[in-house]
């Protein structure tokens, strides 16, 4: 999943960062006593857990705490014969409903967390409805599917004219019915995005993300955060915190908020990125996982669908700076941002950022991209670190 070290411009050489463990470990997990049921001895199931254990290349500070929780949004499935590393798909309210007068909602608004979603998008995978999907994609022809997003629907066509116009890139969608050509040579994961966007709507939004990992922190560390910050985020008595989280919260100036000068040198693990909109209100947020100042790279994680198909959803990023320069601002242009922005669906208009790092810098009119980290977890944090003698 992780990009591969670009070529960068400064006078210096950036080693390859610190991956996650190789999604094999995983998907031997999975699949272990599955097709090999003379390997499932105690023995080797554990050695398989040490492998793929977080805190074999994350330690076991909070580092390794958010890496449990990004690893949550994934789920290892055998689909049209094909092992899938599944990533939670991107799921906003509100986002492609401009152009009707009936709106949809996403499984818990966008605010699920994994534990939730996964039992339900299993069950779409399951589904009759799936297996047909499947079936018309692996049935050898060349196809468009047009997807119905308000009637949680879809249906093919194999009309000539409708492949040439997708080819010639000329799309018919619109945001509420997006059109995909393919190829009939079965399901790929990207396939398998699209129903569960389109038909499951199912996912999680960019604040539902990093409200996720940031409780989970707080769990590990023996502190339920939505009940903390309830009265700060005014959750209505028995009202799920995660609905009353937000960008907008992250942004806002609530005394839960520590506003952190973006200086590579200031910034620390679970604090949050915010990326601003034309109309001067923060759109999306990120959080970092990981810095290292001696190899000159900052690991972050988000949730969005203006990526590279196979990136949509959940996925990590990563942001590369000169070593010798830990005093420079996220925004300075020097910095390789490698994550770059397409749009959701192949044909629909482009993302106005060729990057992230173009759309921290966006808007400097308007205070352009802030970071923030969160009062109360602090103490967690700390505790955590303490853990291995991190301070």
């Amino acid at each position: 999943m992780s990009c591969p070290a670009p070529k960068l411009p400064f006078p210096f050489r950036v080693s390859r960062p610190r991956r996650a463990a190789p999604l094999c470990a995983f998907i031997l997990f999975a699949l272990n006593g599955v097709f090999f049921p003379g390997a499932s001895d105690a023995a080797e199931t554990d050695q398989i857990a040490a492998f793929s254990d977080p805190a074999r290349i994350w330690g076991n500070g909070v580092e390794r705490v958010i890496e449990e929780a990004y690893r949550l949004c994934f789920k290892t499935r055998i689909i049209g014969g094909r092992v899938m590393n599944l990533r939670m798909p991107f799921a906003e309210n509100n986002e492609r409903d401009l152009l009707i007068d009936t709106g949809w909602e996403f499984l818990g608004g966008g605010k699920g967390n994994p534990g939730m979603l996964w039992p339900l998008i299993e069950e779409f995978i399951d589904s009759e409805d799936f297996a047909e999907y499947t079936a018309a994609l692996s049935d050898g022809r060349e196809q468009v599917i047009i997807f119905d997003i308000p009637g949680q629907n879809w249906r093919s066509s194999r009309d000539l004219f409708d492949i040439a116009r997708m080819k010639a890139g000329s799309y018919r969608g619109l945001p509420h019915r997006p059109y995909v050509l393919v190829s009939g040579q079965g399901v790929e994961d990207t396939d398998v995005y699209n129903y569960l966007y389109c038909v499951g709507l199912a996912g999680m939004d960019c604040s539902g993300f990093v409200w996720h990992v940031l409780s989970y922190i707080g769990r590990e560390g023996g502190l339920d955060l939505g009940r903390t910050l309830s009265r700060v985020l005014g959750v209505p008595r028995g009202g799920d915190p995660s609905w009353y989280v937000g960008t907008a919260f992250f942004n806002s100036g609530s005394s839960q908020l520590v506003s952190v000068k973006d200086e590579i040198r200031g910034l620390r693990p679970a604090d949050i990125i915010l990326f601003r909109g034309a109309d001067g209100a923060m759109s999306h947020s990120a959080l970092i996982q990981s810095l290292d100042f001696s190899r000159g790279f900052i690991r972050y994680l988000q949730c969005t669908d203006e990526a590279p198909l196979r990136e949509r959803g959940v996925h990590e990023s990563f942001i590369y700076f000169d070593p010798g320069r830990p005093d420079l601002s996220l925004g300075d242009a020097s910095l390789v941002w490698t994550q770059k922005r397409y749009a959701p669906f192949p044909g629909e208009k482009d993302s106005p950022f060729s990057d992230d790092g173009e759309r921290y810098r966006a808007f400097p009119e308007q205070g352009g991209g802030r970071v923030v980290r969160i009062k109360v977890l602090q103490p967690v944090i700390e505790k955590l670190n303490r853990q291995q003698g991190h301070f």
